[in-house]
């Protein structure tokens, strides 16, 4: 709904107070994928479509722990202002919340009136238009994991909700003593963001829970929303419930896995064709090889945080290699069995403290380029990978994925100059200040015996 339609934004209020809501709740996403939001009474929902709320700039430069990292625009242009209009055509219930609803914003910046180039949401939406220019509509299918915990038993700190060994791909009480699984599932499936289903996943207290695919915008938009939901419906409980890459040392990671597939104008899979080589078609192994030939850069997206690459390692699953396989869950790229109109590649890179927004903008671009090079992927992977003589390796830090970001001029250009200067400056600003301190480890390690 365009929110310039004054007639149209007044009818939408008259139908949101009759079905009880007197809230809504503004958001969009900053730099690292979190919700910054606005709650706005109703009758002041008009004034908010016409004119924009104002946020300052810098939020998009703030750290988790609150700092202001000095990036261009922000601090140094004296904190300025974006203008956030609430797009109303992502309206949703707050099932949790009677009586409000929640939608994303368009950010702008007001001295121009164009996209904020931080903007998450407006990044993808510029890299989308170019693969439409070239006749390519990408539909994604996000797969996210998480940990829940519970506060520990001195009120302090956080353990796993649940210990269970084994329970790999189960549900029920066995995996999920609180049914916290079922409650997350009705209540997500209320606020329809798309979901499909759920289950227990590897690790002790890891869920996964399957949003369904769709276009591009939309899958980012719901996974987006859906981070939010869970983490908020675990707060209402008392509990956390974490997207972080690696939060325990003995278990393994969660990962935010990516599957792909393109459709042209009419709506036909680009992808299929089963006279290809592996029953792809020219644009797919093209795609497969952009995601290949970019992956080091596409990792400071995919793997955002100094802990993401703790998740890596061999026997992990979590790949730490360039490769890709048909139907191999060891491989970078797994291409899943499905031919025709299923026909799709799976991007494993990901883990799910990803941006939702940056995860599929970067993906996309990645693949787009391997359309426009033309190139051949190599030969895919067979049996078991995670050898490092068969294939290149990824980064095997954040700095590492930082510098090759910066180094891939063809990517940064599809991704803007402004947000690539942004991100580099911000997230190498968090490398500077994990490096200045001082873990329980090293403590650990050093203090009494040095």
């Amino acid at each position: 709904m365009s929110a310039s339609d004054p007639a149209a934004v007044r009818r939408r209020v008259e139908q949101l107070a009759a079905e009880g809501v007197d809230v809504v709740r503004v958001t969009y996403p900053d730099l690292i994928g979190t919700e910054r939001a606005r709650d706005l009474l109703l009758e002041h929902l008009p004034d908010a479509c016409e004119h924009g709320l104002a946020f300052c700039r810098a939020v998009y430069h703030t750290s988790p722990q609150g700092d202001t990292v000095p990036v261009p625009g922000g601090l140094d242009a004296g904190l300025p202002d974006i203008c956030v209009t609430p797009d109303l055509d992502t309206l949703r219930p707050l099932p949790w919340e009677p009586g409000v609803a929640t939608c994303l914003g368009d950010v702008t910046d007001p001295a121009t009136g164009r996209p904020a180039p931080e903007s998450p949401r407006e990044l993808l939406r510029a890299v989308l238009d170019r693969c439409a220019a070239v006749g390519l509509h990408p539909v994604v299918g996000p797969e996210l994991e998480y940990f829940l915990c519970d506060s520990g038993p001195d009120g302090t700190g956080w353990r796993r909700y649940s210990d269970a060994a084994g329970v790999i791909y189960t549900a029920g009480l066995r995996a999920d003593p609180d049914n916290h699984l079922l409650r997350t599932l009705r209540s997500l499936r209320d606020t329809g963001i798309g979901v499909s289903g759920g289950n227990h996943e590897y690790d002790g207290a890891q869920f996964e829970i399957n949003l369904t695919h769709s276009d591009a915008a939309s899958a980012a938009d719901r996974a987006f929303a859906f981070k939010a939901a869970v983490k908020e419906l675990a707060r209402a409980e008392g509990r956390l419930a974490t997207f972080m890459a690696k939060p325990f040392n003995d278990t393994g990671g969660s990962g935010f896995h990516l599957h792909l597939s393109c459709t042209d104008d009419r709506g036909g899979n680009t992808f299929a064709d089963r006279a290809g080589p592996y029953g792809l078609s020219a644009t797919a192994r093209h795609a497969v090889a952009g995601v290949l030939a970019h992956a080091p850069a596409l990792a400071a997206l995919a793997n955002p945080t100094v802990n993401s690459y703790k998740r890596f390692g061999p026997d992990t699953l979590a790949p730490w290699l360039i490769d890709w396989g048909l139907d191999n869950r060891s491989a970078m790229v797994r291409i899943p069995p499905e031919r025709d109109a299923a026909t799709r590649f799976e991007v494993r890179l990901g883990d799910a403290s990803a941006n939702p927004y940056l995860l599929i903008a970067g993906t996309i671009a990645a693949a787009l380029l391997g359309v426009a090079a033309g190139e051949e992927p190599p030969a895919p992977l067979e049996g078991y990978g995670y050898d490092a003589a068969r294939a290149p390796l990824l980064p095997a830090t954040l700095s590492d994925a930082l510098d090759a970001l910066e180094a891939d001029t063809a990517l940064g250009e599809l991704l803007g100059k402004d947000f690539t200067t942004s991100y580099l400056t911000y997230k190498r600003d968090e490398i500077a200040r994990f490096r200045r301190h001082v873990t329980d480890w090293e403590f650990t390690e050093y203090a009494y015996h040095l």
